[in-house]
């Protein structure tokens, strides 16, 4: 029988039962007892009672026996901080064990005792695991010098540990190499130093020397020690993006992830462009792998291309088409390939993108799928000009199903291409004004109301569309009731002979109507401007209204930086500074200090000169005033004129 049986007991007097098993001299049925107590800890049983009998236990050489008595007391110690110092002489004993295993499991767990008093204790049977002449020991020895850390800093560092630490480094084991480095980071970043190299900085040729030998796990720890080494040397840079790149084609996506994040981090010091050239060609097969792992994979490593793609778009720029969605992806998969597809449209691929976007708007039952292709439609109208035209069609199409939801949203998306090419597309107008009953949500009827008030010279029926919302204009939202306010003011400048009635209507409604004090400043500006000056009514109501601008890169240029150093951990998958989710720490300084490192080194940190920027006509990248290319997707400067940044707060 598997070991389920100790979780199925619902026994009365239980506690008293296992004090008597666990004094029973027989070790197998000790072993039961034992198994037992874990059970019942397990599943919420206080068994704390039972310490001393447990602890009882600890003298055997059974390491089964051995590892439960363990387990429990990492749990109950403190709780129980006096009890757990009788145990401590077996702690010490048991590292003194011929046997390896025993050795590394009596530090591992007076390391994840996390009691003061048995630090104390800890530390000479530490010193010698950290000399261990076995790798296990010594792997397991260089995870607790950071546990201690935690609990007393300065124990650590006067019995000497860190040196002890730096010094495995160059040990001949990699697992130990890897387990040092993990140590140090986690020491660094608590301690606020930063990185890895702060506390040893000649060892980067033995984290190279040890990444090909190590388990998968440990090439995570060293590449993510690797991706915060700063050099201006391009040489040492291309040295290092051609060590790392071999891990490009590693099984595992963690592994993948992290060595994608020192190539990037290092390509931008490389100065060969031959060099750039290559690799950008080599991250592209192992980022399109990651596609075919599990869906949660998918999600993590979308979540990121998103950002590699908005430093470096070239990179996929030719496999759109791995970014289609498949019949069974799951939503929130589809969501961010929808994304990805329309930060990769051009006027290459952007008609095949469509036709891609029209079908899930046509042939999808998901409401909030359907919405995100009818919103990426109109994105990649507002990205490609001579797309634009297209995008409107496809649109009316969708428009045509006469689907509530779908309509809507087309509405409010061409809206904004309205905005965008003005006078250029305004033949539909009528479709749209025929769909007029079938609105519900507020976003759709103020885009329309917004159409029609723009409009309202070339649309014959203006004054009766807006009517038929002002006959409910008490229930209408906030939002609404605004944009029909405005809508109506538009409608009198352009007819004011036929259109009186109206806007005394709507203004009458907005002031002395209405609670909302937004709704009622607005109805008062418009009747004060109307009756004092109508010439400057004029030009304040219909003056023309800014462009709407594709916003290509999802967060800011100073926040992508940042989170390009963090690929392949959470900041780059919510997409924001770990110090907004993480409650405040040492890794969370680290975050602080990396941003506003950044922030400076782009600020205060620069010549007068260097504060002038252009912003590139392709992907919006911020690039120096001395650059001639973008570098990002390399698209040359052309007539991009010179901007100034704000001076820093």
């Amino acid at each position: 029988m598997s070991d389920a049986k100790y979780f199925q007991t619902t026994k009365r007097g239980e506690i008293h039962e296992l004090k008597e098993e666990l004094h029973q001299l027989d070790k197998s049925k000790q072993k039961e007892a034992v198994k037992k107590v874990i059970a019942a800890m397990t599943v919420g049983k206080d068994v704390s009672m039972l310490f001393p009998d447990v602890c009882n236990c600890m003298q055997t050489p059974n390491l089964e026996l051995k590892k439960l008595v363990y387990l429990y007391l990492i749990n109950y110690a403190k709780s129980q901080p006096d009890l757990a110092i009788m145990a401590v002489n077996t702690f010490v004993k048991d590292t003194e064990e011929s046997n390896p295993l025993i050795r590394a499991l009596a530090v591992r767990t007076m390391g994840c005792i996390r009691v003061e008093e048995i630090t104390e204790y800890l530390t000479g049977p530490l010193s010698k695991a950290l000399r261990d002449d076995d790798p296990y020991v010594r792997k397991t020895a260089a995870i607790c010098v950071c546990k201690l850390y935690d609990i007393s800093p300065e124990l650590v560092q006067d019995q000497g540990f860190l040196d002890l630490l730096k010094g495995l480094i160059s040990d001949s084991n990699p697992m130990v190499v890897a387990n040092a480095v993990a140590s140090l980071n986690e020491i660094s970043e608590s301690s606020g130093i930063g990185n890895i190299f702060a506390l040893a900085p000649e060892a980067l040729p033995k984290l190279l020397a040890a990444l090909n030998e190590c388990s998968e796990w440990g090439q995570v720890f060293i590449l993510d020690a690797i991706s915060v080494y700063e050099t201006e040397d391009s040489k040492e840079a291309e040295s290092i993006v051609e060590r790392v790149t071999p891990r490009l084609q590693h099984a595992n996506a963690a592994v993948v992830l992290s060595a994608v994040k020192v190539v990037l981090s290092f390509l931008n010091i490389v100065t060969n462009q031959e060099c750039i050239k290559n690799v950008t060609k080599k991250l592209a097969p192992p980022l399109v792998t990651l596609l075919s792992a599990e869906p949660e994979i998918q999600y993590v490593a979308l979540r990121n291309i998103q950002l590699i793609c908005q430093r470096r778009p070239t990179i996929l720029a030719n496999d759109t088409k791995v970014f289609f969605c498949k019949y069974n992806d799951p939503t929130y998969v589809k969501m961010e390939k929808v994304d990805v597809m329309v930060m990769l449209a051009s006027e290459k691929n952007v008609e095949q993108v469509l036709l891609e976007l029209r079908e899930y708007a046509f042939a999808e039952v998901d409401v909030e799928f359907v919405r995100k292709a009818v919103k990426a439609i109109g994105r990649c109208a507002l990205k490609i000009e001579r797309a634009a035209e297209r995008c409107v069609t496809v649109l009316l199409e969708l428009i045509q199903t006469k689907v509530a939801y779908v309509v809507q949203e087309s509405i409010v998306v061409i809206k904004d291409i309205f905005r965008k090419y003005p006078n250029q597309y305004e033949s539909v107008i009528g479709v749209l004004c025929e769909n007029l009953e079938s609105l519900e949500e507020p976003e759709a009827k103020g885009a329309l109301i917004w159409i029609i008030g723009q409009y309202a010279e070339r649309i014959d029926n203006a004054q009766e569309l807006l009517e038929g919302f002002m006959e409910e204009f008490g229930d209408l939202d906030v939002e609404v009731q605004l944009q029909l306010l405005t809508a109506c003011v538009k409608l009198f400048l352009k007819k004011p002979d036929s259109t009186q009635a109206v806007v005394k209507q709507v203004l009458s409604l907005a002031t002395t109507g209405s609670t909302n004090p937004d709704l009622r400043d607005r109805g008062y500006i418009y009747w004060r401007l109307l009756s004092s000056d109508p010439e400057r009514a004029r030009q304040v109501v219909l003056a023309e209204p800014p462009q709407v601008q594709y916003d290509s890169q999802r967060v800011d240029n100073v926040l992508l930086e940042l989170l390009l150093r963090q690929v392949s951990t959470l900041a780059s998958v919510y997409h924001k500074p770990a110090d907004t989710f993480l409650v405040d720490s040492g890794r969370q300084a680290v975050s602080r200090a990396a941003a506003s490192s950044i922030s400076l080194a782009r600020h205060l940190g620069a010549d007068d000169d260097d504060l002038d920027f252009w912003e590139c006509n392709a992907c919006t990248l911020e690039n120096g005033a001395e650059a001639t290319a973008c570098s990002a997707c390399e698209a040359p400067r052309a007539d991009a004129p010179l901007k100034k940044r704000p001076p820093p707060s």
